[in-house]
């Protein structure tokens, strides 16, 4: 089954370019020409990923992801945020408002694909492949995707979850940021060291409520690991 992808851009030649990119290479294209339309979008066709330009008129794409990641229908939704801004500042307030990569203009389409495949492994991830992992009240279900602190529900998005799967998998073992990247991310050599920082922070938000962000310990000088310890 084709992977459906929405793009909401509001710059018709680059959505031109992408939808000819995107079904060239076997994804079903819808389009949005703004966040609103997008939105409407999202709820009655259900897409596998989105592909969010960052300044769009009217609501931003940036306030638009966080939308999304506020709603429990959407907050597994992958989504790739487009942008002009290249600074590392602007990458970080992206990935911190619900984005799980980023994508600068001008970009490779061949990049930008390679980008989609990763997250769609990653989102799509190998729930079936283990049964549920729980820690002092913190359970994650990889039958259901979900994950719940003392009985309550956890809201992560994709990427998180898939740190808090492996980390809950490997308990009380140190990971450095290289080997997090080979192992959730994947082959996928486009994400930077410093993206996994910001998706250690969400998660680590994420889990504060139960007071289970403690057990997503950084090791000075040599990553993070997943542990009961203090």
């Amino acid at each position: 089954m084709k992977a459906t992808i929405l793009l909401v851009e509001d710059e018709t030649a680059i959505r031109e370019m992408l939808r000819y990119t995107l079904t060239r290479e076997g994804f079903e294209v819808i389009e949005a020409g703004d966040a609103r339309e997008g939105e409407r979008l999202i709820a009655s066709v259900a897409p596998d990923l989105l592909l969010l330009d960052w300044m769009l008129p009217g609501l931003s794409g940036v306030e638009l992801a966080r939308r999304l990641r506020r709603s429990e229908r959407t907050r597994r939704l992958p989504i790739i945020m487009l942008t002009a801004r290249g600074d590392e500042e602007n990458r970080i307030q992206g990935l911190e408002e619900g984005a799980d990569d980023y994508v600068t203009k001008p970009f490779s389409p061949r990049e930008l694909v390679a980008r989609i495949r990763a997250l769609l492994r990653r989102s799509g991830g190998d729930a079936d492949t283990e049964g549920p992992l729980e820690t002092e009240g913190l359970a994650l279900d990889p039958a259901s995707h979900r994950v719940t602190a003392n009985g309550v529900d956890i809201s992560l998005g994709p990427t998180e979850y898939r740190l808090l799967h492996f980390f809950m998998a490997h308990p009380e073992r140190v990971f450095s940021r290289n080997q997090l990247l080979d192992q959730v991310w994947g082959d996928n050599v486009y994400i930077e060291e410093r993206t996994i920082d910001v998706h250690i922070r969400r998660l680590r938000k994420a889990l504060e409520k139960g007071g289970h962000d403690r057990l997503i310990q950084t090791v000075r000088g040599a990553g993070y690991r997943f542990s009961t310890q203090v």
